[in-house]
């Protein structure tokens, strides 16, 4: 067996009809960006890395939303709420019981948590019949209830444990994400906070790739493009939607544990309708029915507003909301499937270019 044809079955799980990138040369390009972003930190040090992270752990979040959105067809602003929950629920669990056994506990069960939390919610949506702009609505009410309700935990009564939730002000001080027990534990800040959240969104990224790619993924897309007729052919579209909607809240949990290691805080903002709109954005920006371009949007998005940020810019909001107007307009399908049609656009062009020329009698 040749290297060309073990390449191909490497990757053959990961493509398919449901996602763009299905070439040799593709792979390559993925291959040389990694090997970027892995030897990023080496380049230019720890605190850009520890800087950098945050764009790695949203586009987890990007990704959550259009797993649920972009191939189930549920368009939700709840994926905020699970971020929250997870984030809460890991700064609260590692402060009570603060060692490093707790610290690596707590991940699974803020996740848990926030699955949980989606299941729940689903399962009133969908098995309940709530669909289309209601099912926005709802998760969009649900984000600005838990807002209102955080918001106001600023009393000495508003706490889990010894740890208070803080109203406004939030929980701060919440520990590094630590892996092992004792001595050999390893706690995960600046480099290897970097590493580690960028290994998370790879295995995001390609476990994400083969499940759209699956029989599952077949069944998803159906659902989105016609619900009726696909439950005539006997799929359960509520049980679909409801499995889809517990990923999504998953992965949102996971990128909220990230967040709150990260920042060693949390608060209500997560909760807040600006911040539920901003994944709305990214994955609109990149093309909502594109894995890759929900990460690259919210990577090129993120860094954006960092830099108006950094710049004291009041209208960094204003900016990306100006962005994403455009991008409806213009380019409704996501910038990522743009550039993918304008490049098989060019390839077929060149090829035709040079079939008639060598057609040409000379």
């Amino acid at each position: 067996m040749s290297i060309g044809d073990r390449f191909d079955r490497l990757v053959a799980p990961f493509e398919g009809p449901n996602t763009y990138g299905n070439s040799r040369l593709f792979w390559v390009g993925f291959a040389v960006v990694l090997v970027g972003l892995f030897g990023y930190p080496i380049g230019f040090g720890s605190y850009a890395a520890s800087s950098a992270a945050i764009y790695l752990l949203y586009a987890i979040l990007a990704l959550s939303l259009s797993v649920v959105w972009g191939y189930t067809g549920i368009l939700s602003f709840g994926q905020v709420v699970f971020f929250g929950v997870a984030g809460y629920t890991f700064g609260v669990v590692s402060l009570n019981l603060s060692s490093a056994l707790t610290t690596m506990l707590a991940l699974p069960l803020s996740v848990g948590l926030a699955t949980a939390a989606a299941l729940v919610l689903g399962y009133f949506m969908f098995y309940g019949e709530v669909r289309d702009v209601y099912v926005t609505i709802l998760t969009l009410v649900v984000s600005l209830v838990l807002h209102t309700f955080m918001a106001q935990t600023a009393g000495s009564e508003w706490a889990v444990g010894s740890v208070p939730l803080g109203g406004f002000n939030g929980i701060p001080a919440i520990p590094n994400l630590t892996f092992g027990v004792g001595e050999t534990a390893v706690v995960l800040d600046g480099m290897a906070f970097y590493w580690f959240t960028l290994v998370v969104l790879l295995a995001v990224y390609l476990g994400l790739r083969a499940l759209v790619n699956g029989r599952f993924g077949y069944a998803m897309v159906a659902a989105r493009e016609d619900e009726d007729r696909t439950a005539m052919l006997g799929y359960d579209v509520r049980r679909i939607k409801l499995l889809v909607f517990g990923l999504g809240g998953a992965l949102a949990g996971l990128s909220g544990v990230l967040y709150a290691s990260w920042g060693n805080y949390i608060s209500p903002s997560v909760f807040g309708i600006t911040f539920a709109s901003i994944p709305v954005i990214w994955v609109t920006v990149g093309g909502r029915r594109s894995l890759l371009g929900a990460v690259v949007a919210t990577v090129a998005i993120e860094w954006f507003r960092q830099q108006l940020s950094v710049t004291g810019s009041q209208y960094a909001m204003v900016i990306v909301g100006a962005v994403l107007l455009v991008a409806i307009l213009f380019v409704p399908e996501g910038i990522v499937p743009r550039a993918r049609e304008a490049i098989v656009a060019l390839r077929d062009r060149a090829e035709a270019t040079t079939d008639t020329v060598e057609g040409t009698p000379e």
